[in-house]
Order: C-alpha cells, then structure tokens, then sequence
C-alpha cells in the first residue's frame, strides 16, 4: 500500500482535507452513469429534450425540445404548452387538459425527459477533470469540487463562483436570489467547509492558478490579469495595455465584502493617481476595475460570458 505525504497548498496542509474530497470522489468513480430518481423529482428546464407518448394514438406521439420561451408545439394542438419548471406528471395531466379541450375524449398522456440539458454546472481551471457536470439535484461548492477531483497540483489559493443570470432554470424560492453573482473564495475554506454555498444550474467555478483581478471596460485588452506579487491599480491597467481614449479619470473597484458575497464600490482618480496627487492603491484578489459607467451586473454578465468561452467540451452527468 502507497504511503501519502502531506501536499502543501501555498503554506497550506491540505492533506487532511484532501482525503476528504478523496472519499467524496471516490463514491461518484464507482457510480453509474445513469439518473437515478432522487428525493426530489426532477423539473424540467429550457432546452431539455421530452418525449411524449398519448396512449392509443401512435400518430401524435413524439420527442421535442423545449422552446427559449419555456414551451412545446405538439402536434393537433392549436397554442403551445408551457413545459419549463414542470415535473414530467405536471407536464403531462397539462397536455392531456390541452388535448381534452379540442380532440381527444379521454387521453391518457405520459411524458418523458429524453435529455437532461439544462441542470449543468461547470468547473474550469485548476482541478483534476475539468468538465461541465450534469447533476439533478442540489448540490454544494465543496461537492462538485470532489467530483471534479478537487484542486490541482496547479492550483493557487483562491477559486471564483460566477453565476451569471441565466433564466434557464427554475427558481427556488429558499435559495439565494441573487441572479448574477462572481464571487471569490478561498481553497482552504471552501476544503474545510467554513465556505459552502449551494450552487445553481449553470454556475461556472473557476479554481484559479494564481491570483487575479479583472479590468472591464474602456482598456484596450480588457480582462484578466494575473499575478502573484501585490498590484497596484495603475499596475492592472497598463496590463490592460491601458486606457481608451474614451475613458473618464473616475475608475470604480469593486471588491468582494469579507465574509460575504457582496460587493462595494470604491471609486479612484486615474488622473491624480498619474499626477502623484493620490496614492496608488494596491488591489486584492478577485477586484473587478471597472473603467466603464455600466452596472455591476452588467459587468458580472460579461465576465461570466467570457469564462464561457473556455468552458471543457467534457461532459459527465453525474449519478444521484
């Protein structure tokens, strides 16, 4: 039997923490790769695929997508019916209601999810299986984190949750209510467990290799910036390759509230930091310089759509 050694994360021991993700995984390598009902049954989500089955007539059975608008056109039916947030029973007591109204006496209708598209979360970055994961039920940071097999060798200290306010996806009325969200996190607490929020279908967590901010806005290579020594406001935007000419010398810093995922607004002077009149302010982790008067969820969305752009074409869909 292989002896395990202590795996430093910065100055960080993890090991005690590994073997819990180790245990987590573990359960998850040896499940199957079917879904298998849960506690809660499932709703189904834009873009799902349903099969629909109305029993003693073949002729109007078939198998569908679910519209943008939440919907499904069958066929002998005058106005589509709305599929999104319905359990496959709500779904079909719904159409055989439709179908009573104009054409069939009794029908008797079945409805099946064929393809569960819309319950994925993603994990990119520094982890041992990057991929987007399908996962039908609730689940926590600290799980999904075990199932993609946790950090990497690579990993820095810190990983960012960006939620980015997709309306695919049914709202529970007990969750976080936050539509758009980006906020940091540190490794070791997300692994101890002091930082574990329940995730959304379609959040993107990105474990980072190295510390990072991200400038947005009127620069002239906007996004993100690493590092790994302290740096400054001035420092992120000449990585940038610095500023527009249409951009104003009032630069916002948005800079995620300790113990929280809120966020608050600092505003700085471009123009007297360059004219030695301020102090150029050193940045934390995970800040987002904003050289742009748009809104902070705008701003977020952007981001979020640019982490989707490196999103693993892996896809495992992991068992209940």
């Amino acid at each position: 039997m292989k002896s395990f050694s202590a795996v430093k994360l910065g100055a960080i021991n993890i090991f005690p923490m590994l073997l819990v993700l180790c245990a987590v995984s573990a359960m998850y390598a040896q499940g199957s790769s079917a879904i298998i009902p849960g506690e809660e049954r499932y709703r189904i989500g834009y873009q799902d695929r349903v099969t629909i089955q109305v029993f003693g007539h073949p002729n109007l059975t078939q198998t569908v997508d679910v519209n943008s608008n939440g919907t499904i056109t069958l066929f002998r039916l005058p106005e589509p019916v709305v599929a999104v947030c319905k359990t496959e029973r709500e779904l079909a007591n719904d159409i055989a209601t439709a179908y009573r109204k104009d054409y069939l006496r009794n029908p008797e209708v079945n409805v099946l999810v064929a393809e569960q598209r819309s319950q994925s979360f993603a994990v990119i970055g520094a982890v041992v299986k990057p991929a987007q994961y399908i996962v039908n039920r609730r689940i926590r940071l600290l799980e999904l984190l075990a199932i993609a097999g946790g950090p990497s060798k690579e990993a820095g200290s810190r990983l960012v949750l960006a939620r980015t306010g997709s309306t695919a996806t049914c709202k529970d009325p007990s969750a976080d209510t936050a539509d758009v969200l980006y906020a940091d996190f540190k490794i070791k607490e997300v692994l101890e467990a002091k930082e574990n929020p329940e995730l959304r279908p379609g959040d993107i967590i990105s474990v980072l290799e190295a510390d990072s901010v991200y400038v947005y806005g009127n620069v002239n290579e906007q996004g993100e910036v690493k590092f790994k020594e302290p740096i400054t406001l001035m420092q992120a935007i000449s990585s940038a390759k610095g500023l527009k000419p249409a951009a104003k010398s009032k630069i916002r810093v948005l800079r995620q509230v300790s113990g929280s995922i809120e966020r608050k607004e600092l505003i700085f002077d471009i123009g007297r930091i360059a004219k030695r009149e301020e102090n150029d302010p050193f940045l934390e982790p995970n800040d987002v310089i904003a050289v742009s008067e748009d809104t902070a969820k705008s701003i977020f969305q952007s981001i979020g759509r640019a982490l989707t752009g490196g999103l693993p074409s892996l896809i495992y869909r992991v068992p209940i």
